[in-house]
């Protein structure tokens, strides 16, 4: 079977699953790219190359696992953010590009001249963490999360990235665990992409996040809220006088959220490409 002849049966099969027909072209190349370990270019050159039978099957596993509507990041196991490889499996939630949105305000209300100390919160892959930790060279992180497996991808990429020496992992719900340190009360930055997901929204879901991703990671109570009610009065605690609170927010939470920081300064909110609300910050 050429390589060709492969895509073009395992889209067939793909387009007829409507949740998958969308992207089933791409799906089933960036598949055959990855279980042949080729290029997109040497796929354009060659056509009609012939895969090997334990290609062919291996190719036949990954695109089972997407009929089961399986993420393509979790079948490859990496996905880009911002310029950046990172390893994912199921214990973390994807990094998607609404996120750099939240990097890109960060970077460009953080110093790069002189040393910080910023606290990511719910750190998943480390995805937000090490993006800040590359573009912030005099920056140290120290990243949480309640999930001791996404600590170790966490780990994995900060690791792959050199990056071990200026962000340190602790597992921790929210910023409990950092309540005794001496920097605590005096950070510099706070950054979370938290769960925004209402429960009651579940259904409407993609398949491949609802049944796929971790739910620790996607849900927040009934309204999407819960995990704001907890950690703003935490992150107030935590901040020195002067210090940045940036989160990211899901569709409709503006005015609730609103609310919520109301004891905060200088609060506004930042739209995606969508003209979405997608960040929130708050000066302590």
């Amino acid at each position: 079977m050429t390589v060709a002849e492969a895509i073009q049966s395992a889209a067939q099969r793909l387009a007829a699953d409507p949740h998958l027909s969308d992207t089933a072209r791409r799906d089933a190349e960036l598949l055959l790219l990855h279980v042949a370990n080729i290029s997109k270019a040497a796929l354009i050159a060659d056509p009609a190359r012939e895969l090997a039978a334990e290609q062919v099957s291996a190719y036949e596993t990954a695109i089972t696992r997407r009929l089961r509507h399986e993420p393509i990041q979790y079948i490859t196991g990496t996905q880009e953010f911002f310029g950046l490889t990172f390893t994912v499996t199921p214990a973390v939630l994807i990094p998607r590009p609404e996120t750099e949105h939240l990097i890109e305000t960060v970077l460009e209300r953080l110093p790069h001249d002189r040393p910080t100390h910023i606290v990511d919160v719910g750190t998943g892959s480390g995805a937000i963490a090490i993006a800040l930790a590359v573009h912030l060279p005099q920056a140290n992180i120290t990243a949480v999360d309640l999930s001791p497996a996404a600590l170790d991808v966490a780990r994995s990429n900060t690791r792959t990235h050199g990056l071990d020496a200026r962000i340190r992992f602790v597992l921790s719900d929210l910023l409990n665990a950092l309540s005794s340190e001496p920097t605590y009360g005096h950070l510099d930055a706070i950054v979370s992409n938290p769960p925004y997901v209402p429960s009651f929204d579940a259904p409407q879901l993609h398949p491949q996040v609802r049944e796929h991703e971790p739910t620790q990671a996607l849900f927040a109570g009934p309204d999407g809220l819960d995990i704001y009610r907890r950690l703003i009065p935490q992150a107030h605690a935590a901040l020195k006088s002067g210090g940045l609170l940036a989160m990211e927010i899901g569709h409709g939470q503006r005015d609730a959220l609103t609310i919520l920081l109301s004891p905060w300064k200088n609060v506004c909110f930042l739209d995606d490409l969508q003209g979405i609300p997608r960040v929130v910050l708050a000066i302590r």
